[in-house]
């Protein structure tokens, strides 16, 4: 028998229901690795830092 490990989600389900792509208001969903999310529909890519989802746009995060 194997086990395998199912990564947990790190944003509670409640709050990642209503979260929505700073760009064009698309629903999110997780990278792969769940370390970030990524918008369904033009690609945006967010971080997930220590549980928290930084949703600036992707060009605002540039200083």
């Amino acid at each position: 028998m194997v086990k395998t490990k199912e990564k947990v989600d790190p944003i509670p389900k409640d709050l990642f229901d209503i979260l929505t792509c700073t760009l064009c208001k698309a629903d999110l969903e997780y990278s792969k690795d769940k370390k970030g999310l990524v918008c369904c529909n033009c690609g945006a890519k967010y971080p997930i830092q220590e549980g928290i989802p930084n949703l600036l746009p992707p060009k605002s995060k540039k200083f």
